[in-house]
């Protein structure tokens, strides 16, 4: 099959939605509008070398306006593709260093007494920034997750009974190490299911890492260049919202959510067991949010169920609590999920 043909082959069916010339309006406007996502992507891999999945689930992150928690050992470049995204979207970044013996006001800022003027001003902590970095997010104590939750959810903090508004786009990108655990606090589950993607960091292949050595011991390591800004980023926000969703990508999304929490209502009686709470309808908002900006990426006017295939991992793997059984025999919500994307036919 063709290109063109295969194209045709995925594109919704206009019966029940936009018309052919409407569609292919939609698609021309998304092309335009997505040009700078290729100037992103090139900036990123200029510097961070392999971890492609990881920046391009970043940039899902950013177009969908939801939060991203990275898991993986140290030195996976974590940190350098968060800091580099920043520096190539042209928006201020900062970095925190997560701690046991850290206050809220050590993430949200104080009030300081002036007295010179008898009076108390809000001094802003590090969270003011557009993109932040929450490194090792789970060594921070509950309090500590408190004051973050309500920047993550409502997009503002209150320091001393004054509630001032963050600027936009605000994400935070949060890491944490799976392999050490002294001195960790499990996150609290309202907290994890205010991120709209869980990251999976792996070990690069063995060219990249070459590639890498290269790069990083011949001198001076490179930095990314601006190449847009947060208006843009603001902008192609409002063009990802009008991405249209097919109702047969819809319906999908639903089956996999609901599959979660009614295992054998979808035909999966045996992952019963394993389940204790699926996911939730934030679970299905964020999976369609997601596929959204996936679309958009790929210059599409529309999603399809591919889209929310690819995602589905991502977003439903933080949100999926299992039961005791499942911890004794060991299954990770992921071989729960994979599962069920084997099992449930894709539309």
């Amino acid at each position: 099959m063709s290109a063109p043909d295969l194209h045709r082959a995925r594109a919704p069916h206009p019966a029940g939605g936009p018309d052919v010339a409407e569609l292919e309006a939609r698609n021309a406007r998304v092309r335009e509008e997505a040009r700078f996502v290729h100037d992103v992507r090139a900036e990123l891999s200029r510097v961070v070398v392999g971890q492609q999945r990881m920046l391009d689930r970043l940039l899902v992150g950013l177009l969908a306006d939801g939060h991203v928690l990275l898991e993986g050992v140290p030195g996976l470049a974590k940190t350098l593709a968060v800091r580099t995204l920043a520096a190539a979207i042209h928006c201020r970044f900062h970095r925190i260093q997560f701690t046991p013996d850290m206050l809220p006001a050590d993430v949200i800022g104080t009030m300081i007494y002036n007295q010179r003027t008898g009076d108390f001003a809000v001094q802003p902590g590090p969270i003011f920034a557009n993109i932040v970095l929450a490194d090792e997010i789970n060594r921070a104590p509950a309090k500590v997750q408190s004051a973050l939750l309500e920047a993550m959810q409502e997009r503002q903090v209150t320091i001393g009974g004054t509630t001032l508004a963050l600027d936009a786009p605000f994400l935070v990108l949060a890491t944490q190490n799976p392999i050490e655990q002294e001195g960790t606090y499990p996150l609290p589950e309202a907290q994890v299911d205010r991120f709209l993607l869980k990251l999976l960091v792996r070990y690069p292949e063995r060219a990249d890492e070459s590639v890498m050595l290269d790069r990083m011991t011949a001198g001076e390591e490179p930095v990314a260049r601006p190449v847009t800004d947060a208006a843009h980023i603001l902008h192609a926000r409002t063009v990802v919202a009008e991405v249209y969703l097919d109702p047969r990508a819809k319906e999908y999304a639903l089956d996999l959510v609901r599959a979660t929490r009614e295992p054998a209502a979808a035909g999966l009686a045996e992952l019963s067991p394993l389940v204790a709470y699926g996911a939730s309808p934030r679970a299905a908002i964020a999976l369609v949010r997601a596929a959204k900006a996936r679309a958009f990426m790929e210059g599409r006017g529309y999603v399809t169920p591919a889209d929310v295939k690819d995602l589905a991992p991502d977003v439903l793997r933080h949100r999926l609590i299992l039961t005791y059984e499942a911890d004794a025999e060991r299954i990770t919500a992921d071989e729960v999920l994979a599962r069920i994307l084997d099992r449930l036919p894709v539309p």
